[in-house]
């Protein structure tokens, strides 16, 4: 079981539908489960027009009937700002639980969508990205990791997580405390989202990365040569993000051909150590 639900990322009522749901059944796909059944958690101004509730609720239900579950109903109550997601109830085989605790020192690290959704749609919010950036932002937010995650466990997962509000930093520190390990990501091999480094560069940030940086102070080492941009967004807290995972250096061989071939991206972002804790080497 897993829940989430969140104000309003963009202003598209459907699209802001179809990112909620898709954000709230990630959970599920990060342990290895399949959606089943999903329940609307809405909160919605009095005068909101009906047709901008129904887009929202049209996108949410959408994306469930793509995630092959159903959708029984919900509750809605009345808030000055608009909130939606999900309850969902997810199934897997409890021998085939995926979590972040299966990472062993020699394993190679994969991601499957590209970072800085947090920072685009900041500046969506001040007027300062381009439809194109923001587009691009809303497709990786749209897309499940439903299928990511089947891929992931014919390539061998050992240890699985979702990047969400953590930052891929937060949650690579999760699945390396779990684990006992350390992981080490190379920064110029993390895919990042276009506009996402200019718009960190030019001091868009979000209070979640500020967060996420005072959590991790002196859990996470840098390369001097990282620029301070970049810095941001892997602090950057993800919305509706992609799949971290460790598979052994012999599986990773296979990662990058399976997910070609069924059109999903993937990226070889590091690798697994001894020690305890996060680094980030150029």
């Amino acid at each position: 079981m897993t829940t989430d639900f969140f104000a309003p990322l963009v202003d598209d009522p459907y699209a802001y539908g179809a990112i909620a749901a898709t954000n709230a059944m990630s959970d599920v796909y990060a342990m290895g489960g399949e959606v089943v059944l999903a329940l609307n958690i809405a909160a919605f101004p009095d005068d909101l027009a009906a047709e901008i509730i129904a887009a929202i609720l049209t996108g949410g239900a959408d994306k469930v009937a793509e995630a092959a579950g159903i959708l029984a109903g919900g509750h809605t109550i009345i808030d000055a700002e608009p909130k939606f997601g999900l309850a969902v109830l997810g199934l897997v085989h409890p021998q085939d639980v995926l979590t972040k605790a299966g990472a062993r020192a020699g394993d190679s690290l994969f991601l499957t969508k590209a970072l800085g959704t947090g920072i685009i749609t900041t500046a969506a919010k001040q007027d300062a990205a381009s439809p194109e950036h923001l587009d691009a932002a809303v497709r990786s937010m749209t897309r499940l990791n439903r299928h990511a995650s089947h891929l992931a466990r014919e390539a061998g997962a050992q240890a699985l997580t979702d990047v969400t509000g953590y930052s891929l930093l937060g949650h690579g520190y999760e699945m390396a405390v779990a684990s006992g390990v350390s992981l080490r990501f190379a920064a110029s091999r993390v895919p990042l989202l276009p506009g996402a480094l200019e718009y960190a560069a030019r001091g868009i940030v979000t209070g979640g990365a500020a967060r996420n940086r005072g959590y991790l102070a002196g859990k996470v080492t840098f390369a001097n040569t990282i620029p301070g941009a970049l810095e941001h967004v892997l602090y950057d807290p993800q919305t509706s993000g992609g799949l971290l995972f460790a598979v052994t250096s012999e599986d990773a061989r296979r990662v990058e051909p399976l997910f070609a071939a069924a059109d999903e991206p993937v990226w070889r972002i590091g690798d697994v150590v001894e020690g305890q804790g996060v680094d980030v080497t150029a």
